[in-house]
């Protein structure tokens, strides 16, 4: 279990590296921090900064690593399918939990249910 949490982990750290590199075209003064706590298995990809007079504040990405190895994604801000992505990066699709769907939608999804 522990080789496959570290093996999910660093594939959730360089996705998020991978998008935190990318600025926002349309707020100028944004930063994008990569919250990890690699200890309790929690990572976020987070934009803040100001838009004009707005203080922006958004999780772009939320991801936990549960006890028993599987990746829950809590929290998908864009319109990219992350969860295909980690399919693609070597993340068994039966490990991957859409934590932001409904316990009763989730057999629909094709991921795990819990």
């Amino acid at each position: 279990m522990r080789n496959k949490t570290k093996k999910y982990e660093k594939i959730i750290l360089t996705l998020l590296e991978e998008y935190a590199a990318h600025k926002p075209v349309n707020v100028e003064n944004v930063e994008n921090q990569i919250i990890a706590d690699t200890v309790r298995h929690h990572y976020q990809l987070v934009s803040m900064g100001w838009q004009q007079n707005t203080f922006i504040h958004d999780t772009v990405f939320h991801f936990d690593i549960k006890q028993d190895g599987k990746v829950w994604l809590q929290t998908n801000g864009t319109d990219v399918d992350i969860a295909a992505e980690l399919v693609e990066r070597g993340v068994a699709k039966s490990d991957i939990v859409l934590g932001f769907h409904a316990p009763k939608v989730r057999p629909y999804t094709g991921y795990a249910v819990a």
